[in-house]
């Protein structure tokens, strides 16, 4: 199964791929977790990274394509894949479609998590993320409860931040979800609900395929 999850940033892409990538068995590939990584081992490629995502600005669309097209040439791919924070912007979806084409492959759920501007705001500003399981939290903790790591809060989790990052977003993010629609391969979830109730959204659209 290959599925594309889309939706704004605080939408709860993450938490639903995670829990996907345990039903199905199938690689979650989040490229901020790939950035976040990076950054942190302050590679070439992190520091580049950093000086986008700490102003709320997508990083380049070739940057990101090549480090997708890299990661699904991986043999975990094979039986399927979760896609989140990729595409981000219409060339980047474009892009995707050919890639896919080359290897043979099509995605087979494309999945839009929706949720209001504010409600955002508010989950974003309040959270607290582990360095080093990516874990979040929505109140403070000393240490990770599921792996011990360290948390902080991340740069661009302030609200004014959060609110660059939704206007971004909605200038360059959009138009993707415009993409899909015209191929009538768009899928719209709720996701001003409980996790569970998400994902039962999400796995009543997968059965479909």
């Amino acid at each position: 199964m290959r599925i594309l999850l889309l939706g704004p940033p605080g939408a709860g892409k993450g938490t639903q791929a995670k829990l996907l990538k345990e039903k199905l068995s199938i690689p979650h590939i989040s490229t901020g977790q790939i950035f976040r990584k990076e950054m942190a081992d302050k590679t070439e490629l992190g520091l580049f990274a950093k000086q986008f995502i700490d102003k709320g600005e997508l990083v380049p669309d070739q940057i990101v394509v090549d480090i997708v097209r890299e990661r699904l040439g991986h043999d975990d791919c094979n039986e399927g894949f979760i896609l989140d924070g990729f595409p981000r912007t219409e060339t980047q979806a474009v892009e995707l479609d050919a890639l896919l084409t080359e290897m043979n492959l099509k995605l087979q759920a494309v999945i839009n998590i929706s949720i209001p501007e504010e409600v955002l705001v508010h989950r974003l500003s309040d959270r607290f993320t582990c360095k080093e399981c990516d874990a979040i939290y929505n109140e403070k903790v000393d240490k990770c409860i599921k792996c011990g790591g360290d948390i902080y809060t991340r740069a661009d989790d302030s609200p004014q931040v959060v609110r660059e990052r939704l206007q971004v977003y909605n200038n360059r993010t959009q138009p993707i979800l415009n993409y899909y629609a015209r191929q009538n391969r768009l899928q719209e979830v709720n996701g001003n609900q409980t996790v569970e109730e998400v994902l039962q959204e999400i796995m009543k659209i997968i059965t479909k395929h």
